[in-house]
């Protein structure tokens, strides 16, 4: 992120979004503000072009709807000036399965799982045939540890990790570099609206602390940056040991343990 451009953010009117909107207003980027609050996303943008002198446009949306959703992709297919595109927007999961209505889990799989996929499927082309281009998607650790109880959140961001590591696959050869940042605790919004008192929690990091850790996988061109992993071999040994089942999993028949024994 040396030169200058511009890069369209979701969910910054608050939080992680707003936090890569300050690190990247600070770096010399111009801005694309998208989220659903019109007054904070003007505030911010107002401060953000009087404290570092770069251009920011809000675009108000509710990605959740269908048209909301379509012309944040217009902008995107047809702005050529972007060439960043953080996919941050997402929310929480409150209470457990049982207690969940089917609005509420359309909702959460409409803003965690469809709306990044249908965002970097609307730029993903243009960056492409331009051989440049960057996607960020916001994920979790909770999207590979099920242990934590957030059965439908979890599972949306186990399909933001899947997605950018097929992504990557897909696009690193013409030149689009996709990055996953996985947070775990993190001192945002997200809480309250899940209905979660933040200070109950331990081991929550601050949200500046973990945007400025993603830019640091950012600039070093990580797949997956896990900002509270201190060991990083940890995750190399994890996705080894995918790799590895990969090798054992194409046979044309079952595993003698699934024969039935006379």
């Amino acid at each position: 992120m040396t030169t200058q451009s511009t890069a369209l953010i979701t969910g910054a009117s608050t939080g992680i979004g707003a936090t890569y909107a300050e690190r990247l207003a600070q770096r010399g980027h111009d801005l694309v503000l998208v989220a659903r609050d019109q007054a904070r996303l003007d505030a911010l943008a107002r401060r953000l072009r009087d404290e570092h002198e770069v251009a920011v446009d809000v675009l108000q949306a509710d990605l959740t709807k269908q048209a909301d959703l379509a012309a944040v992709e217009a902008r995107l297919r047809d702005d050529a000036r972007i060439d960043i595109l953080i996919n941050n927007a997402g929310m929480a999961q409150s209470a457990g399965f049982v207690q969940q209505t089917a609005e509420s889990i359309e909702r959460l799989i409409t803003l965690n799982t469809t709306a990044p996929t249908r965002l970097a499927a609307a730029v993903a082309p243009r960056f492409a045939q331009a051989s440049t281009g960057s996607i960020v998607n916001i994920g979790s650790v909770v999207g590979f540890a099920p242990e934590f109880g957030m059965s439908i959140y979890g599972a949306t961001k186990a399909f933001v990790l899947f997605l950018s590591q097929g992504l990557n696959l897909e696009l690193a050869p013409k030149g689009v570099y996709i990055q996953a940042v996985l947070p775990a605790a993190t001192r945002t919004e997200i809480w309250e609206r899940a209905g979660i008192d933040v200070n109950t929690l331990t081991d929550v990091m601050d949200v500046g602390e973990l945007v400025d850790a993603a830019l640091v996988g950012f600039d070093r061109r990580e797949l997956v940056t896990i900002p509270p992993l201190h060991v990083a071999e940890r995750w190399d040994a994890l996705d080894g040991a995918r790799q590895g089942l990969l090798a054992n999993i194409r046979q044309a028949h079952a595993a003698d343990r699934y024969r039935r024994q006379s």
